[in-house]
């Protein structure tokens, strides 16, 4: 029986399934967050069919304490199999607690709006890509994958506490060598490969094109990423940016590579 699939009933119980959680947490955190999120999706479920129920009128002459027990189990064995299928709410708490954590995309109509809203990132930011890909030597598309991971495919982009955007697709932090427009904000940071949210201080330009030549400048600039520039290979450049502690995220690399690829069917 795996965490994932364990019954509601034992999930606050089961201190096995707990140990299981506390481990997964410690060697893969987007993975657990998935999994925890996976079976909250569950729980709420579960209590949202059990309201139904008691909405439901239970006088009659088959309505006994067995049957009640009995319906109790279908409805718990319905939300698992409904948490499985996913109804978008787990893929919701993951990305509002860490964007940085790849979602499947849903099915159906769903999945076919979610393929047009990349290709709408890829479109609007490709311009910008190539201006900053003259400047680095980096192809375009390895930049445009690196701000839509960093920020969520443009859905997750750092915003100003009145909802206006920050134009900072990279995430990058506002140092005590930066001196333009900065916003504070609570992400998801690595120490010794445990994930921990705190607040940072970041930078905001007025454009995109303004935030897209920064990034370039900091890759230009900046000896430690000196290994970066002229990168033509996703991995390599990945990698490459990994070293060089552009993210603190101990799988920033392979989570890097893997929208990289998603980015080269659409450039």
């Amino acid at each position: 029986m795996t965490l994932a699939s364990a019954p509601l009933n034992t999930l606050a119980t089961d201190s096995q399934a707990l140990d299981k959680l506390r481990y997964q947490a410690r060697q893969a955190p987007d993975q657990a967050l998935k999994t925890v999120a996976q079976q909250f999706e569950m729980v709420f479920l579960n209590m949202m069919l059990k309201s139904m129920r008691e909405a439901t009128p239970q006088d009659g002459m088959l309505d006994s304490e067995q049957t009640k027990m009995f319906t109790g189990m279908l409805d718990q064995q319905l939300a698992q199999e409904m948490s499985k299928r996913g109804v978008g709410l787990a893929d919701l708490m993951v990305r509002q607690l860490d964007p940085h954590v790849p979602i499947a995309a849903p099915r159906g109509t769903a999945a076919a709006q979610y393929g047009d809203d990349r290709q709408s990132f890829v479109d609007r930011m490709l311009p910008q890509a190539e201006h900053a890909s003259r400047a680095t030597g980096i192809p375009a598309q390895l930049i445009l994958g690196q701000a839509a991971l960093e920020s969520g495919w443009g859905k997750h982009e750092i915003r100003h506490a009145d909802g206006s955007p920050s134009h900072n697709l990279f995430g990058i932090k506002a140092g005590k060598d930066w001196h333009g427009k900065t916003l504070e904000t609570t992400t998801t940071e690595y120490h010794d490969g445990v994930a921990s949210r705190q607040v940072e201080r970041f930078r905001a330009y007025d454009s995109y094109a303004e935030g897209f030549q920064d990034y370039a400048r900091l890759l230009s600039d900046k000896p430690r990423y000196a290994g970066v520039q002229g990168q033509q290979d996703a991995m390599q450049f990945a990698q490459s940016m990994q070293r060089a502690g552009y993210a603190t995220d101990p799988r920033y690399a392979d989570k890097l590579a893997q929208v990289i690829g998603r980015i080269s069917t659409k450039v």
